[in-house]
């Protein structure tokens, strides 16, 4: 054991690869590619010699992250010298050979040079091609990132009856392009980063410039540059590190596939967040109301929009205390149950081994099990099982004595509104709620229900996202946001951009009078 330890301490430490330098021969660049990357074969090295010079070029680039149409292109671009039938550069010395390819490479655009064997490797593997010339101490490295990709579909998560059916791939430029086209305004500007010590994963923060607020975007700048972690492999990596409170059960960051979504929170004044590799993308800062809201509200009449974000809300108070409030009646408050009613549901309990409380936990439980289920399987399959099987088990749940058919009523008109959410990490968090709810109402009835909901609303005053507060525009009130909250005003009386106030504070998106917008909590 010992002798092991000191083995390991005598071993002297590794040089870093950014220390190693491009080094002048070719090969020796070679060599040092193919053994960093372990002799892989998606890896094509094709070289070129100088006829009647001792000197060679070499275009290196990986096969399956890069466009073959584009690096063609490129290299036919920077090496428009005649050839020769054995593809050997008919004219140049390998000096003037490197001073064509740079000058050529570079009035391409997307291109950059690259002094070490660290910057090939990571350009390589972010789909460019390299160019190397034997004798030359820096390559050329050109943008040619494509290779197979998911073409734009219809949105799988969101689904829109009116309005656009594009969704995002997971292709950053692409899902960059998609907003592009809807904000045709050199305003919408963009920066990119890499973030994660192993993958090296392009991130790129969107906003408004002038309309988004600068302090806010210097905060979420700050967040995405202390991330120090090995890998970022999809947008809830950052969605769990940058949130402010990390032990609330409410999402402090909304997220989309839309690309008219991430338009109309982008002109509101908010900040989008793309991560390549994943087809969601962030919003912030967000508050409540945010996952009630569907961008279709604003494609559709005011009067037939309101009424159905009404009904998004009794929704939400049916899926959370629906449960809780029955086993409360029937265990500390029947006087407020109908005499005839409350005698139905005595007959039916009458063959019941479990309190209502347990009998609410084991549909609850049987049938978000069903539900993980079918989402889980093949669609059809999956759709098949969640239908019958909740039948099947429902009937014969009853009729085996286990539970009554007013519970078996209960459970499922509270999994339907569920559905009614249109931001499914909000309605996991209403799940998740509703059995301790249901807990606390076993025990203390009503009191307890009134008991929790003041802690939860306390609660959700007091989140914050990037500082603005969570309750926007009810805590603090805000009274001309109210016009596109529970309910939608007509287009007419929305002129003017929200109020996202920082710390009760002063706007984060500037207010222009004469500019109209569609709302406040998109």
């Amino acid at each position: 054991m010992d002798k092991t330890n000191k083995s390991n301490k005598a071993k002297p430490p590794a040089t870093p690869a950014s220390a190693t330098p491009v080094s002048r021969k070719l090969d020796e660049n070679i060599r040092q590619i193919q053994a960093r990357l372990g002799n892989s074969p998606d890896l094509v090295i094709r070289t070129y010699e100088l006829i009647h010079r001792n000197g060679r070029v070499a275009a290196i680039y990986m096969s399956g992250i890069t466009d073959k149409d584009m690096v063609e292109h490129f290299i036919s671009h920077v090496m428009s010298f005649q050839t020769g039938h054995d593809g050997e550069l008919l004219a140049g010395t390998p000096q003037e050979v490197y001073t064509y390819i740079k000058e050529h490479a570079l009035s391409i655009g997307k291109e950059k040079l690259v002094s070490d064997i660290n910057g090939l490797l990571e350009a390589l593997l972010s789909g460019d091609t390299i160019m190397l010339v034997d004798g030359q101490e820096k390559g050329v490295s050109g943008s040619t990132s494509g290779g197979e990709a998911r073409a734009v579909t219809e949105a799988g998560t969101q689904v829109a009856i009116r309005g656009s059916k594009e969704s995002f791939t997971e292709t950053l430029s692409t899902n960059i392009a998609l907003v592009r086209k809807i904000i045709k305004n050199p305003d919408l500007w963009t920066e990119t980063m890499k973030l994660g010590d192993l993958t090296h994963t392009d991130v790129t923060l969107m906003y408004m410039r002038g309309v988004a607020d600068e302090h806010t975007i210097q905060v979420f700048k700050d967040k995405l540059h202390s991330i120090k972690v090995d890998s970022i492999l999809e947008s809830g990596y950052i969605e769990q590190i940058v949130e402010d409170n990390k032990y609330s059960p409410f999402p402090t960051l909304f997220n989309t596939e839309r690309p008219d979504s991430v338009a109309a929170n982008l002109l509101d004044g908010r900040i989008a967040i793309f991560v390549d590799g994943t087809p969601f993308v962030l919003i912030a800062p967000t508050t409540f109301f945010m996952f009630f809201h569907t961008v279709e509200d604003y494609y559709q009449r005011y009067d037939i929009s309101s009424l159905i974000r009404l009904l998004r809300f009794v929704c939400l108070i049916i899926s959370l205390y629906g449960p809780a409030i029955f086993v409360a009646a029937l265990n500390f408050h029947q006087e407020m149950i109908p005499t005839p009613l409350l005698i139905n549901l005595a007959s039916q309990r009458e063959g019941v081994p479990f309190p209502a409380f347990v009998e609410a936990v084991l549909m609850e439980v049987t049938f978000e099990i069903i539900r993980e289920a079918g989402v889980r399987m093949p669609s059809p399959i999956g759709q098949t099982v969640s239908i019958i099987g909740g039948l099947v088990l429902g009937t014969a749940a009853v009729q085996a004595g286990i539970v009554s058919p007013a519970m078996v009523i209960v459970v499922s008109l509270t999994g339907i509104s569920s559905f009614a959410t249109p931001a499914f990490n909000m309605a996991l968090s209403i799940r998740m709620l509703r059995f301790v709810i249901m807990g606390v109402a076993a025990f203390m009835g009503l009191y307890g229900i009134a008991i929790v909901t003041i802690i939860l609303v306390a609660h959700l005053c007091s989140l914050r996202s990037l500082g603005v507060p969570y309750m926007t525009p009810m805590g603090p009130f805000v009274p001309e946001n109210l016009r596109d909250t529970f309910i939608r005003s007509p287009m007419s009386f929305m002129k003017l951009r929200p109020r996202l106030r920082r710390n009760g504070g002063s706007s984060a998106a500037s207010s222009k009078g004469t500019s109209k917008r569609q709302s406040d909590e998109r």
